[in-house]
């Protein structure tokens, strides 16, 4: 009779501890199934955060790169797609295969200039400074009648003679001998040409 008993408590203790083990792996493994339609709304959002930032993190990837980052549900979006189809390129109406010169946008003063400003109106352009005078003296000519023009020429003691397009002191070139004038250039400074009236002797 005690044999039967204990056997019995065996089998109705065995069937207790199998229907808990069932609970438990019941417990683990049905979530699974039945869960299943809402994982990816679940790990969308639990994949939110970790996207935003990466997508924080690269400030130069465009809007599309964005949203598909973003969402990481498999599933096809169809609008998402119909509205992608919709989107035209207009452009700006330049052709990159033809070379064009940009357009410079002047832009429109904000206002007129004042032209009677004393600070503008009294400026001047500096005058460049009088050329040194040349230290010759013309004191009488030295031709015949007939012949080439030529003068004499002075500096303290020295005393030249010189016809047109001839230098003197290694300097000063006659241009032009006139009656009462004669017109003397200094070439080592590169000076316009001064003239020299004739000096009675």
């Amino acid at each position: 009779m005690q044999l039967g008993l204990e056997n019995k408590k065996k089998r109705i203790w065995a069937a207790v501890l199998g229907g808990v083990a069932v609970l438990v792996v019941a417990y683990q493994f049905v979530p699974m199934f039945v869960g299943s339609s809402s994982s990816p709304d679940s790990s969308a959002q639990a994949a939110a955060p970790i996207a935003t930032r990466l997508s924080a993190t690269r400030g130069g990837s465009k809007t599309r790169h964005k949203e598909h980052t973003q969402s990481l549900d498999p599933t096809l979006r169809l609008d998402l797609l119909a509205a992608s189809e919709q989107t035209r390129y207009e452009g700006n109406g330049r052709n990159i295969f033809v070379s064009q010169a940009d357009t410079v946008v002047i832009p429109t003063p904000l206002k007129k200039a004042n032209t009677d400003d004393p600070a503008v109106s009294t400026y001047r352009v500096p005058t460049p400074p009088p050329p040194t005078p040349i230290p010759l003296k013309f004191f009488g000519f030295a031709s015949k009648p007939g012949e080439q023009k030529k003068i004499f020429l002075s500096e303290g003691e020295d005393v030249w003679v010189a016809g047109e397009g001839e230098i003197v002191d290694r300097r000063y070139k006659v241009i032009r001998i006139a009656p009462t004038s004669v017109e003397i250039q200094d070439v080592v400074n590169s000076g316009p040409p001064q003239s020299i009236p004739l000096t009675p002797g």
